[in-house]
């Protein structure tokens, strides 16, 4: 059998190759991006990827599962006591296919949701119309401020009136700290169970960045991308007690998925055990170090950002008020190499198609190695090719020296 990819599907192996290159000569500014390290890419290349398995470890539904079952009991170990917690299902495909097992587990059609919603900075899956979530469940949403905080007394308020099953707390485009405690107290009170979505934090939380969900969440998803910095995938995080009660296990396998990727498990345990290193908690702090200077450059410049700025790895540039939409801003920078994405806003009156945001993120580039001197540079850059697109192609010819300068890690 021919190994060589090259030679045996010449077509893939130069798309592969192109964004490679794409990769290497932009820069990563996508909040939900990261690059792996090579150790992780590894095991998801493996001969894992071969095996069916089933089931759980020691209750499989196939034969030949030793091995595999040893990858995914390291995986589930090492995630329980990264994020301190008694019971860890690794096996979910993506956060998205995590936050549809939980809501197998604890919901029934036509429950109610109470969570963020998806144009002040909630996910799809927290109950989007146009997902699953939306159709399945009645679900009411919580708003933010003006400037994009949470009004925790307006959650408060909706939960009284609408009395829901489950309240969500978690965001994909929230640039502070959530008070899980708060939302646990808010839960109490309305007699709710209380779900976290950690996806975007998930490495803050690990590294004690942000403060933990597991001491007040009855149940928390998260992927393992992001700022964990593992391969795409998903986990579930609670307490033993509570998947005795609400059976997670079941609802993953075989509620909503078949055989788990082992692969992608194998990977995740190795991007877990990393995430228990002193270097990856210097990377976590650098992170924010980052966000932080990049939102002070771009205020410099005369950027106004939701809530002013940030406590973690995001940045929201606030275009309410501006010509410019945020695919406009976004378009333009992509012709300079610098990767983002719009992103709706709280109040945003132009359709999710355009946005009145730009979503920016420090995880992939501050993996790349840049550090603050670099984010002062960036929000030049930003700067420019907001106020004049002839200024294009001088930024994107000095992006280039910056990626070469300061390459990718592998």
């Amino acid at each position: 059998m021919e190994r060589n990819l090259k030679h045996q599907d010449p077509e893939i192996a130069e798309a592969i190759q192109n964004e490679y290159e794409r990769q290497s000569t932009h820069l990563e500014l996508i909040a939900s991006e990261n690059w792996v390290t090579p150790a992780v890419l590894e095991a998801l290349g493996s001969v894992m990827n071969n095996k069916y398995a089933e089931g759980y470890p020691g209750h499989r539904y196939y034969g030949g599962c030793e091995f595999v079952d040893q990858a995914e009991e390291i995986a589930r170990d090492r995630a329980k006591k990264l994020f301190n917690c008694t019971y860890a299902n690794v096996q979910p495909h993506s956060g998205s296919q995590a936050n549809q097992i939980v809501y197998y587990a604890l919901l029934k059609p036509g429950d109610k949701i109470l969570s963020m919603g998806l144009n002040e900075g909630g996910h799809l899956t927290h109950g989007s119309k146009a997902n699953i979530s939306g159709n399945h469940y009645e679900v009411y949403s919580y708003g933010l401020t003006e400037d994009g905080y949470i009004d925790y007394d307006n959650v408060l308020e909706i939960a009284k009136k609408v009395k829901p099953k489950l309240i969500i707390a978690g965001a994909s485009a929230y640039p502070r700290e959530i008070d899980f405690k708060r939302f646990r107290e808010i839960a109490d009170e309305v007699g709710a169970l209380l779900m976290v979505d950690m996806a975007h934090i998930a490495g803050l939380v690990a590294t004690g960045y942000h403060q933990s969900p597991l001491p007040y969440a009855d149940v928390v998803t998260t992927t393992t991308h992001k700022t964990l910095r593992g391969p795409r995938g998903g986990m579930i995080l609670s307490s033993e007690e509570n998947n005795q009660k609400y059976n997670f296990n079941k609802a993953a396998f075989p509620g909503i998925q078949g055989g788990p990727f082992m692969h992608a498990i194998a990977s995740k345990a190795v991007c877990l055990k990393e995430a228990m290193s002193n270097e990856f908690k210097e990377y976590q702090k650098q992170i924010v170090l980052n966000a932080q200077a990049l939102a002070d450059a771009l205020k410099e410049k005369g950027f106004k950002l939701m809530t002013d700025g940030t406590d973690n790895h995001l940045i929201l540039i606030d275009l309410r008020e501006d010509e410019m939409s945020g695919k406009e801003l976004e378009h333009r920078l992509d012709l300079a190499n610098i990767t983002t994405n719009k992103n709706s806003v709280t109040g945003d009156k132009r359709p999710i198609s355009q946005t009145s945001g730009l979503r920016l993120g420090t995880p992939a580039v501050t993996t790349r190695g840049l550090k603050e001197p670099e984010m002062k540079t960036l929000a030049d850059w930003i700067y420019r090719v907001y106020i004049d697109e002839n200024n294009i192609p001088k930024v994107k010819e000095e992006v280039l020296e910056l990626c070469k300068r300061i390459p990718l890690p592998y």
